[in-house]
């Protein structure tokens, strides 16, 4: 190889070519998080008076199972639980106890997956069903004592999302999740049962709402390491095309894909040829944007291969084609072994 072969190479192997080690969430994913909840102060009313109610940070959890559409859109459900103590203060006398919720929500969220490979962004909302459980609610207001040892009461509720993922390049599918969520309960709840001077009564609660955040993970089943093909038998001296396979989200090249880029570098010593087309591809796990990235980066990896390997730069042409031209059809979000490849094709 001279030395103007030897300095392209370079050049092109210096080109951005970052590593891709994540996609969007596709099927059956499952998440957990668990954190600190803080609660607004609370309004509590009875015998006519109406007070402000604080609390300490609590903690609070959840548990997802969800869908993801490939797209960066999927849809959840969630199971929760919050719980927060009481303080004295707020116009209460000796006030105290906890309150807790426990309820599912529905979520719709997206994922901002094209912007980084390992930072992912994501925004959602939702709305559900809350169970608000007061425990060992006591206090006094003037003229009204009141103590309950437990009670409960169901709201709607409606919430807002705004977390980060970490995707694991060594585990796929798995990504460590942070998020902040704002959750609040419609409307008001009365809480009958109560001790109070002269007979039983009733407190009602309004302005409910949490700010929580929470640290966990999550597991896309539809991202597990798949098992990388065994590439396609090289063609013989008189082939006008060789086929250069790679495992699944990856531009780099295995000792085999390796030992067939050089195969068509010899062929190209034995033959007469106007041009070497170099065009990657991918099958279609992942978005179109996403994909096309993809298949260039893989693109340049052979054409630096080749050159590297003694073929010309001046006689290479890259194409991206992204999951435009499967070698086996499918549908969306389906992983082909035999689409992920790109074609060194002689005319």
């Amino acid at each position: 190889m001279n030395l103007r072969s030897a300095l392209l190479a370079s050049a092109m192997m210096a080109l951005p070519m970052a590593a891709a080690n994540a996609q969007a969430v596709t099927g059956l994913y499952i998440g957990a998080g668990l954190g600190g909840t803080y609660m607004q102060p609370e309004s509590f009313s009875s015998g006519g008076t109406s007070k402000q109610a604080d609390s300490h940070i609590g903690p609070a959890g959840v548990l997802d199972l969800g869908w993801g559409f490939g797209n960066g859109l999927r849809a959840e459900v969630e199971a929760s639980y919050r719980q927060n103590q009481f303080t004295s203060g707020g116009g209460f006398t000796n006030f105290g106890g906890n309150e807790q919720k426990v309820g599912g929500m529905v979520n719709v969220l997206y994922d901002f997956v094209t912007l980084s490979p390992m930072v992912q962004p994501y925004v959602g909302a939702g709305v559900g069903y809350q169970d608000q459980i007061e425990k060992n609610l006591h206090g006094s207001v003037p003229g009204t004592t009141f103590a309950l040892a437990s009670n409960n009461k169901g709201s709607f509720a409606y919430q807002a999302i705004l977390g980060v993922a970490f995707p694991i390049a060594t585990a796929p599918g798995l990504a460590i999740t942070a998020d902040y969520r704002f959750m609040g309960l419609t409307g008001s709840r009365s809480y009958s049962g109560f001790a109070v001077p002269g007979g039983a009564g009733s407190v009602n609660s309004t302005n409910d709402f949490n700010h929580t955040v929470l640290v966990g993970f999550r597991y896309n089943f539809g991202q597990g390491a798949a098992p990388a093909p065994a590439p396609m038998p090289m063609a013989d001296m008189g082939a006008k095309t060789f086929l250069v396979f790679f495992d699944w989200d990856k531009a780099d090249l295995t000792a085999r894909s390796q030992g067939i880029v050089r195969d068509a570098a010899t062929y190209s010593t034995h033959t007469q040829y106007t041009r070497i087309d170099v065009d990657g591809n991918t099958d279609t796990s992942g978005t179109p944007n996403y994909n096309m990235g993809l298949s260039e980066r893989r693109a340049r990896t052979v054409a630096a291969e080749l050159v590297r390997d003694g073929v010309p730069q001046s006689a290479i042409s890259m194409h991206a084609y992204g999951e435009t031209k499967l070698l086996v059809p499918t549908g969306e979000g389906v992983r082909e072994p035999q689409n992920r490849r790109v074609e060194i094709v002689f005319h």
